[in-house]
């Protein structure tokens, strides 16, 4: 076996201790380097973790909120149907009570029908308005029927013409769930394709001869119209046109203008405030309760000190 020179030996084990202590030089800078970025790391990773805690903490916290509410709700609706002389078999199941209000609400939309006042909503004048107008016209009747289901004394409801092809009746489709079981006569004919003129009335606000009273035997006119431009008498001169009856609320014998920085007074309503204050007037007799609960604050009138004589109110089959 040859040996290497003790010299040459020497050599080689110099050259190995250096490169060993090298490499452990280099190791102790990379540990170096990661220790000193690792705190970085772990303070980015704690703040990610605490965050996200905190946001399921508050999750958390809001759906005990809801719960606790929707368990109040049910225990006041549970105590205001005892009051009201519900069995308590019905109370025990939600689902029985709600089918049978809706079997009920139903039996009295048809009985409307036969023998309720009539309402037509003139939709012939959807033509000249926008999709955003169509839009908003859509959902406020949406909301007159909604009214006319909740009422105990509903109207027999018209939409006269609203046609199949109409971007109304889409929108309607779109926008109104069970739009086509509403429990509401349809039809593309005009009111006077349905009505004598002598029996009509179109309420505009433009008339100048106020609704004193509701006669069980006339049939009442909203026009469905909305008219962002502001266009003046529209609904007026439609009535005009089919040479009828005109009246309007008797918002000027019962309210008065208030004063508000903008100086803004408007006696414009929506179809579906109309309806509403029609219909609480039918309940109470009395103009000055359904306007004060109906019309919109923001239209800048108040009702007036002396507003406080009912008028007579139309006489309904019962």
């Amino acid at each position: 076996m040859a040996h290497s020179p003790p010299h040459e030996f020497a050599g080689q084990l110099n050259g190995d201790v250096m490169v060993t202590e090298m490499m452990d030089l280099l190791r102790i800078d990379v540990e170096a380097d990661e220790a000193q970025h690792r705190p970085r790391d772990d303070a980015l990773y704690s703040r990610n973790v605490l965050r996200k805690q905190r946001h399921w903490e508050k999750q958390l916290a809001a759906k005990k909120s809801k719960r606790k509410d929707e368990k109040q709700r049910r225990k006041l609706n549970r105590e205001q149907g005892s009051c009201k002389g519900q069995q308590g078999a019905s109370m025990d199941n939600p689902q029985l009570t709600k089918r049978v209000m809706k079997a009920i609400t139903k039996e009295r939309l048809a009985e409307a029908q036969a023998t309720g006042p009539k309402l037509c909503v003139d939709l012939s004048m959807t033509d000249c308005m926008s999709d955003k107008e169509i839009s908003r016209l859509s959902g406020q009747l949406r909301r007159l029927y909604g009214s006319n289901r909740k009422t105990n004394r509903p109207f027999h409801l018209f939409l006269t013409d609203l046609r199949e092809d109409s971007r109304l009746y889409r929108e309607c489709l779109r926008m109104n769930d069970g739009f086509l079981d509403y429990v509401i006569d349809i039809t593309e004919e005009s009111c006077l394709d349905l009505f004598p003129s002598e029996k009509v009335i179109y309420l505009t606000p433009d008339a100048e001869e106020a609704l004193e009273r509701m006669d069980a035997d006339k049939v009442y006119i909203l026009g469905g119209l909305v008219d962002e431009s502001v266009q003046k008498k529209i609904s007026f001169l439609r009535a005009r046109e089919l040479s009828v009856r005109t009246a309007r609320l008797p918002i000027e014998e019962y309210m008065m203008k208030k004063n508000n920085p903008k100086n803004f007074h408007s006696k414009i309503l929506a179809v579906n405030q109309v309806f509403d204050i029609l219909l609480t007037f039918c309940d109470t007799g009395s103009w000055t309760k359904a306007l004060e609960a109906w019309f919109p604050q923001g239209k800048g009138y108040i009702i007036a000190p002396d507003a406080s004589h009912p008028l007579p109110v139309t006489e309904k089959e019962t």
